[in-house]
């Protein structure tokens, strides 16, 4: 009985936590389409989850998942806020535009975002993955520097 209640104690506190937790779900729009998902952790970290469609709007798919720094810009006086947030983690996918290319590597990001007073996030940023390819050897995965490059990222916060 004693371990029921700790294990539900536990279960409680996790839920509470990851509740507390702002969150965000949207879109990153560039060289392609991506469902993204961000969740906070504590007030200067979040994880980025993105799921899309690189280039050519269809011609591979692609995933990626990093772990953001947020670096607040304080000098802002208005409503909303402004965060700075630069991060690393992995990425990984296949292009078919020259026949089936997986790749895998290390994701980076660099981006700026704008939190409204409501709940509303936009944001810009790059974030390439940079590791093999894997069309019959390892090669470097050069579409992984443009692609997912530049985005637009547009998010309801909640």
């Amino acid at each position: 009985m004693k371990k029921f209640i700790l294990v539900a104690i536990a279960l409680l506190g996790a839920a509470t936590l990851s509740y507390a937790q702002p969150r965000a779900i949207g879109a990153r729009i560039g060289s392609g389409f991506e469902a993204s998902y961000q969740h906070g952790i504590g007030e200067k970290n979040m994880i980025s989850l993105d799921l899309g469609l690189p280039l050519a709007w269809g011609s591979g798919l692609e995933a990626a998942g990093t772990f953001d720094w947020l670096i607040p810009i304080k000098s802002w006086e208005h409503k909303g806020e402004w965060n700075l947030y630069p991060g690393v983690g992995i990425g990984g996918g296949f292009y078919n535009f020259w026949g089936p290319i997986g790749f895998v590597g290390v994701a980076a990001r660099f981006g700026a975002e704008y939190n409204f007073w409501f709940p509303l996030q936009l944001s810009l940023d790059y974030r390439p993955i940079i590791g093999v390819a894997f069309p019959g050897g390892a090669v470097f995965n050069t579409p992984g520097l443009w692609n997912g490059g530049i985005a637009a990222g547009v998010r309801y916060k909640f």
